[in-house]
């Protein structure tokens, strides 16, 4: 008895775990500023700065917004890498770019989401998880 509920809490563990293994698609979306992990005006001001999205046809348009507004578009094309077990995204700006999408994005995974984090010179780590964008107070 001991040892079938240490498999099913051993497997509950594992899964628990275990990170999302990412497919190119799985990248197509909306992102915003990651507003979670670091709190106060800096994030604040670049959540109502800085968006992205990834289109089906592997196109990416940064905004550089004033809130809801657009101010400039900077467009690329993204493809992804699988020399590892999930896809790495890879990011091709036309020029001049935004120092935030100078170099491709790290993706860090859980077990049920993922966000990126792209090295800005201005703003050191920067980082985006999916979603819509929404007027903050």
């Amino acid at each position: 008895m001991k040892s079938i509920c240490h498999k099913k809490s051993s497997g509950i563990v594992q899964w628990l775990t275990a990170k999302t293994v990412l497919d190119k698609e799985d990248y197509y979306g909306e992102y915003v500023i990651n507003r979670n992990y670091f709190k106060g005006a800096q994030t604040d001001w670049q959540y109502n700065h800085f968006r992205f999205e990834i289109t089906k046809e592997d196109s990416i348009f940064f905004y550089t917004t004033d809130k809801e507004k657009i101010l400039k578009t900077n467009r690329g094309k993204i493809r992804t890498t699988k020399t590892y077990r999930s896809a790495r995204l890879i990011i091709e700006m036309e020029e001049p770019t935004h120092h935030i999408l100078q170099s491709n994005p790290t993706t860090y995974r859980s077990a049920w989401d993922f966000y990126l984090v792209f090295n800005s010179d201005k703003f050191y780590n920067v980082f985006f998880e999916k979603g819509k964008w929404k007027s903050i107070k």
